[in-house]
């Protein structure tokens, strides 16, 4: 079942952000994630693109050109094509700001105090304005220039050779096609935006907001960061996949309970009295062992057989599911967590934000922008009527899709 527009009386849900203006000048990934929250919970984001869009409009998945990979990151905002490279485009965006309670960027450190959009000049224009810059290595410092995408970030900050550590008989780091830093990074962005705007709305007075992706990589490495001042004396047990007779579940015994409960499961009730396994601290000295008679158990079972019997006795435990069997699990379906929306080229799932509120609206909104889409109406808005916005037009101010 998707997600619904009421309260379950019929009765559209307001979103939290309502009336809140964002001015989103990202692009890729890191900005539109954290911009498209704020869509999601009812802000108006008006995504600023060059003549030839976001990158990601072209990259796949896509269908008739469309690609449903820069809908899910761009569901519910507006688009107004701006060639910042042209004066006249700089005027319109200072005509905005005024208007704009937030401005999200993910430019490298240093363009928009070029282009004279910095967070000291408009917040002259707007004293209230949240200004929230998303980079790889921060605003300042010298690595701050340095490009930074993702996988980038994955190596820089440990997060891969940390991984590596965990596994075994590699000597090479994996690849990575999960961009974890943009995923998280654009999240903090978006919670530390909220905070800012809490903090506008007491005062009176705006912020500005510096996001380092390499900061919240190393902000994700709780475990690592410390054992990286303080070596552990060996290596600590992790959990690993069992090899079931048709794929693999992950059992995660993580207390004596759990432990006690998994050898009544297994039918192997002798194990909480083997010395080896007996206590948490034995049972780290003997991990190999353990896991070896777990794939033993599993190994005349299927992985659905695994997991019945681990969670009748209460263990944590789950099959590995490809993410197209994830997407149609019981929980996701049952909490709403995908949303259909369209495109030009028909519907489509894309997932909602993973938190809900009882009394206000916080899903995906089933509008994708087409280039420049509302370049137009935004543009007449701000009070330019249509001799002037051909005169933008016909200097390039405006690329050629403002309609």
């Amino acid at each position: 079942m998707a997600a619904t527009n009421d309260n379950g009386r019929g009765q559209a849900r307001p979103g939290i952000l309502d009336g809140v203006r964002v001015l989103d000048f990202t692009a890729m990934m890191s900005g539109p994630y954290a911009t498209r929250l704020m869509a999601d919970l009812g802000a108006e984001v008006v995504k600023i693109e060059p003549p030839e869009g976001d990158h990601i409009r072209t990259r796949p998945p896509r269908r008739d050109g469309r690609s449903t990979y820069f809908a899910q990151l761009n569901a519910g905002k507006k688009s107004l094509v701006l060639d910042l490279k042209h004066p006249a485009a700089i005027d319109v965006v200072r005509r905005l700001v005024p208007t704009a309670d937030v401005l999200v960027e993910n430019y490298r450190p240093g363009v928009m105090q070029r282009l004279g959009l910095d967070y000291a000049a408009l917040a002259e224009l707007n004293p209230r304005l949240v200004y929230a810059s998303i980079s790889g290595f921060g605003q300042t410092g010298s690595w701050s220039g340095r490009s930074a995408y993702a996988p980038v970030l994955h190596a820089a900050s440990g997060y891969d050779i940390a991984n590596l550590a965990y596994q075994d008989g590699l000597e090479r780091p994996l690849k990575n096609g999960i961009f974890v830093a943009d995923v998280l990074g654009g999240s903090l962005a978006f919670g530390a935006v909220q905070a800012a705007l809490f903090r506008a709305a007491r005062t009176g007075q705006g912020e500005q907001v510096d996001l380092s992706l390499m900061d919240a990589m190393l902000g994700l490495l709780v475990y690592e960061s410390q054992e990286a001042q303080f070596p552990a004396e060996r290596r600590r047990p992790l959990y690993q996949p069992t090899r079931a007779s048709d794929g693999y579940v992950l059992i995660a015994p993580v207390s004596q309970n759990n432990f006690e409960a998994l050898a009544r499961a297994t039918g192997h009730p002798e194990w909480t009295a083997d010395p080896r396994f007996a206590t948490i601290h034995a049972r780290e000295h003997h991990w190999g062992e353990l896991m070896a008679l777990l794939d033993d158990w599993a190994g005349s079972r299927t992985a659905d057989e695994c997991e019945a019997a681990m969670h009748a006795g209460g263990v944590p435990c789950s099959r590995y599911c490809s993410v197209r069997e994830a997407m149609q699990s019981p929980p996701v379906v049952e909490r709403g967590v995908l949303q259909t929306i369209r495109d030009g080229s028909g519907p489509f799932q894309v997932t909602n934000p993973a938190f809900r509120f009882r009394h206000t609206q916080a899903q995906a909104r089933d509008h994708v922008p087409e280039l420049g889409e509302h370049g137009t109406a935004l543009l007449r808005e701000l009070g330019l009527d249509d001799a002037r916005v051909a005169e933008l037009q016909a200097a390039g101010a405006l690329g050629r899709a403002t309609t």
